[in-house]
């Protein structure tokens, strides 16, 4: 039947033509951008997939710089440490010159001086070392958790350690003494104390001692004894003799210290304030008699073990070597931490860029286009747009023969 409205063949190829055009398309978009899937319309469950991977390829990636900035983070902690290392075997060396009787008082004062510098150096060390203006060496990253996942919990806990450093400083000492009287010195801190604090302290200008504080022991001195009204012969001692020894009254009392070459020099010291201790002379003094407490410094960590410690006598020297070999132990135990860890980081890294390169990998073949197939395919559609073409031009001809009949 021969129609003029309803042109069937010229709708035939033009139908065929928008499809072959829909389809030359995609593929060249597929050609231009690289990707399989340029839209969900594409492939929608490929599309999910491959967004999935996507995700964990990005925190793959992340994950191997968190590795790679904690390794970092690590080599500055321990390069601190090595110095400490060198400066406490250092001061092991002095205490041993010390010790021998072939050096006068003069010369012991000398080796003294070098010996309380480089002490004072490994406070400043801990309380200065920093990664990205953090302090690291202070005792606040014994738990440091670096993410070296793509996904939550994928952790690694590290342990920096505790060299030294607190907030708290000496804000007086009021020294009394009276004729036929015990001697005090009553001492008034600022700052908040903590477990494992060391209180160093000297009586006299010769003996050292410490009191090493629990953490109830911390709570007492904090706040004046108000939190521990009862039970207060059930606190806990420190390993060290000179530690806070509470009794039934309600003011929190330290127990007689044990001094470094003295037992008598102390009688008590009792905490009279928040913040406050009173120590109280074994003997009354005349008046002639001067009490003496001097060199009072708290500190916690490594450095507390050697803080009160000095080798003016060949005595002090002896007791000092070994503190300072606790003190070495301490500062290479952790070391050897933080270098397992920089090891394990390193593996972990590298696992990390492994995972990662093998899930880019089954994401290309899920994502990227293949080039062979596309351009076949590209010049498949483009033959079938010109013969479309050509047979549409020929389907609008056709219709040109109604003519003949109206002659």
């Amino acid at each position: 039947m021969a129609t003029i409205n309803t042109n069937m063949s010229a709708n035939i190829a033009s139908n065929a033509m928008t499809r072959n055009e829909r389809s030359m398309s995609s593929t060249m978009e597929r050609l231009s951008t690289g990707i399989r899937i340029n839209s969900a319309k594409d492939d929608a469950a490929g599309l999910a997939i491959s967004s999935k991977m996507t995700s964990q390829i990005n925190g793959l990636n992340q994950a191997v710089r968190n590795a790679n900035d904690a390794i970092s983070m690590i080599q500055v902690a321990e390069g601190a440490m090595k110095e400490v290392t060198n400066m406490f075997q250092r001061m092991r060396e002095l205490a041993v010159q010390s010790i021998s009787d072939s050096n006068t008082s003069a010369d012991r004062t000398a080796l003294n001086n070098e010996y309380k510098q480089l002490s004072q150096e490994v406070q400043r060390v801990a309380e200065n070392t920093q990664w990205n203006g953090t302090n690291i060496l202070d005792g606040a990253r014994t738990q440091t958790t670096f993410q070296i996942g793509a996904n939550a919990s994928q952790t690694i806990q590290v342990n920096f350690g505790d060299l030294a450093d607190n907030d708290i400083a000496l804000s007086s000492n009021t020294i009394v003494t009276g004729s036929g009287a015990p001697g005090t010195s009553t001492m008034v801190f600022t700052g908040t104390f903590a477990a494992g604090d060391t209180i160093s302290y000297k009586v006299d200008d010769t003996n050292y001692g410490h009191l090493v504080l629990t953490a109830a022991d911390a709570t007492a001195l904090n706040d004046g004894g108000t939190s521990n009204t009862t039970n207060h012969s059930t606190l806990a001692k420190s390993l060290l003799p000179n530690t806070f020894a509470e009794t039934s009254t309600t003011t929190p009392t330290l127990g007689s210290t044990e001094n470094q070459a003295s037992d008598a020099a102390l009688a008590s010291a009792v905490i009279t304030a928040a913040k406050t201790i009173k120590f109280t002379s074994a003997a009354n003094l005349d008046s002639s008699s001067v009490f003496k407490v001097s060199d009072v410094t708290v500190s916690r960590g490594s450095h507390a073990l050697v803080q009160g410690t000095d080798i003016k006598s060949s005595a002090g020297a002896a007791a000092s070597l070994g503190r300072l070999s606790e003190a070495l132990d301490s500062v290479n135990s952790t070391r050897a931490g933080l270098g397992a860890s920089m090891s394990r980081l390193e593996y972990a890294s590298d696992n990390l860029q492994n995972v990662s390169q093998n899930t880019a990998s089954a994401r290309s073949r899920v994502m990227d286009a293949d080039y062979a197939s596309e351009t076949t395919e590209l010049a498949r559609t483009q033959i079938i747009q010109q013969a479309a073409t050509a047979m549409l031009a020929q389907a609008n001809q056709s219709q040109q023969a109604v003519l003949s009949l109206l002659r």
